[in-house]
């Protein structure tokens, strides 16, 4: 069964408007709005890495305890029992430049599905907050039924592992992970208790993205930069 990721909501967000389609080449319409951030990291195997869910190159790639990368892409999420299947550490964010950064994110987008947005890319405008003015591209590596619509939960170490926490299986990080388990750690300084591997996404949160909490954002699809898909290998054909 398909582990779906967990999500992080502190207090009361705004309404939303919808997503609206914009004329594509592609098979899948490009589309644009304005929506919400959240954070996440559960070290769970994400929904995009199941086959089936797009047309694509392969699913996002998983990784084995030791974060090697997997080449069953029907392994069991390292979040149910007896599973194998983590999230690879490589698919955290980090810094392009002083006002651009790359990163991975679990995504529900309005009127689309997984089909739709599954290895797609996003640039999102932060609207609020420190990192205001500043962009991000994030590819689709994750979707959930308990997001809302236009809904962007970036994958950051230290950001909270919600619903499940596979952190613990594969990391021995506490029961609720490290930090709060909706919101993770509170300073940078509590990003030195992460694993090593761990520590530069955790860090870029209270650096680059200047400790945002959850900022409103606008977003359009791009194409994917090719140091996004290197990670994941998920490359969509459509």
């Amino acid at each position: 069964m398909t582990r779906l990721f967990s999500t992080i909501v502190l207090g009361a967000l705004p309404l939303l408007a919808s997503a609206v389609a914009v004329p594509s080449d592609n098979a899948v319409s490009a589309v644009s709005g304005v929506g919400k951030t959240t954070r996440y990291w559960d070290c769970c195997k994400s929904s995009c890495a199941w086959n089936g869910k797009a047309t694509v190159s392969h699913p996002v790639n998983t990784c084995n305890a030791q974060n090697q990368v997997l080449t069953d892409f029907n392994a069991v999420s390292g979040c149910d029992n007896n599973g194998s299947a983590y999230m690879c550490n490589n698919q955290s964010p980090w810094g392009v430049s002083t006002d651009l950064a790359y990163g991975y994110a679990a995504v529900r987008i309005s009127g689309l599905t997984e089909r739709d947005w599954c290895c797609a890319c996003y640039e999102l405008t932060f609207t609020s907050g420190a990192a205001s003015g500043k962009k991000m591209v994030v590819q689709a590596t994750n979707t959930g039924g308990d997001l809302g619509e236009n809904h962007f939960d970036i994958a950051m170490p230290g950001g909270g592992v919600g619903i499940f926490n596979g952190c613990s299986r594969q990391y021995g990080a506490p029961t609720d992970g490290w930090g709060d388990r909706y919101g993770g750690v509170h300073s940078r300084a509590e990003c030195d208790v992460l694993p090593a591997a761990l520590k530069a996404g955790c860090y870029w949160r209270f650096d680059w993205f200047g400790g945002s909490d959850n900022p409103s954002v606008s977003f359009k699809s791009v194409t994917c930069p090719a140091a996004l898909t290197a990670n994941t290998g998920c490359v969509r054909s459509a």
